[in-house]
């Protein structure tokens, strides 16, 4: 029989359960799966394989876990993310439709449109320096 792993009492089994079931996304319920079965008694292979993810990476979310609880579990990827998702845009509304307009016709200086000539016209439209 296989050597159990070794937990940290960080939560109850009955949490980890709970957290598992309400987690923001698939890679945080993958880890919080994890541990709430290694917490009931299965070993890190069997539910590796039961997640279809890496033996190696298990144990290192089991390590992780152990050291640092619930921080480790939470998936920072999704909350740089939402940063990045979380910027202002450059132009308003207006800007923008004015924009398209713009990019439909042929530019000031012919020729065609090209990322330059893009980011100049941004730069005077909204009086910001790129």
């Amino acid at each position: 029989m296989p050597k159990k792993a070794y937990l940290s009492a960080h939560f109850q089994p009955s949490e980890l359960k709970h957290k598992y079931l309400t987690s923001k996304g698939p890679v945080e319920a993958r880890r919080w799966g994890l541990i709430w079965k290694v917490a009931l008694g299965w070993t890190i292979k069997n539910r590796a394989i039961a997640l279809e993810i890496n033996y190696q990476y298990a144990k290192k979310i089991v390590k992780k876990s152990n050291e640092l609880g619930a921080e480790e579990i939470t998936n920072r990827q999704q909350k740089t993310l939402a940063h990045r998702q979380g910027k202002l845009s450059l132009l308003n509304p207006e800007q923008w439709q004015k924009s398209i307009a713009a990019l439909r016709q042929k530019p000031a200086d012919v020729g065609i449109w090209a990322v330059s000539k893009v980011a100049k016209w941004i730069e005077k439209e909204t009086q910001r320096q790129k």
